[in-house]
């Protein structure tokens, strides 16, 4: 009974040459209410290291200020970048350790650092998956449909980009828990950047 109020959300996380880009749409909603129609699901953990989620937002923003702190600490102690595996890890033990009262978020994360672009894929009890390209919430589905026929090695910014406000208009379209806008953020070795687009 419980879960027929779990809110929805689409997030998309996106490798191309340069970088990585995370996306997604704007809405929160708690059964049938739409609670929101303008909050923000792409975070910055660290200067190299981004995230979205889909599931609680609450959650999400205190999840992301733990790792964000701890990923500082580290990189005062090591003097080096924090690489995104390390966030990824990091987030996982985290949820890990909360397994009996769990973080309620599923959560793509992605960065460049010294390597090639990485994105990893969390869910509530901490599992980290790396893949080129991933999907998550209720969504998630109709978006790697899109993600699967269209990803290719090498993608350029602008094609990416497009691959994910396509896979995300897609999942708006037939899931009534997404909705209300997209954001995307872009991490590549020049730095980061955020655009928000319209639904269509």
């Amino acid at each position: 009974m419980a879960f027929q109020f779990m809110p929805g959300a689409t997030a998309v996380g996106i490798t191309y040459n340069d970088g990585v880009l995370l996306a997604a749409e704007k809405r929160v909603s708690y059964g049938n209410f739409v609670v929101n129609k303008n909050t923000k699901k792409t975070f910055n953990v660290t200067d190299h290291v981004g995230a979205a989620c889909a599931g609680m937002v609450a959650d999400m923003q205190v999840l992301v200020r733990q790792v964000s702190a701890l990923s500082k600490i580290r990189k005062l102690e090591t003097r080096r970048n924090v690489e995104p595996n390390s966030v990824a890890k990091l987030m996982s033990v985290i949820m890990f350790e909360r397994r009996y009262f769990p973080l309620l978020t599923q959560v793509v994360v992605g960065g460049v650092t010294t390597g090639k672009p990485e994105i990893y894929t969390l869910d509530p009890l901490g599992s980290v998956l790396p893949d080129r390209y991933a999907a998550v919430g209720t969504g998630a589905e109709m978006a790697l449909g899109v993600m699967d026929a269209e990803f290719t090695e090498n993608m350029d910014e602008e094609k990416a980009t497009n691959l994910a406000l396509k896979s995300i208009r897609s999942s708006i379209q037939r899931d009534s828990a997404s909705g209300d806008g997209i954001d995307i953020l872009i991490i590549n070795k020049n730095g980061k950047s955020e655009n928000s687009y319209p639904v269509q």
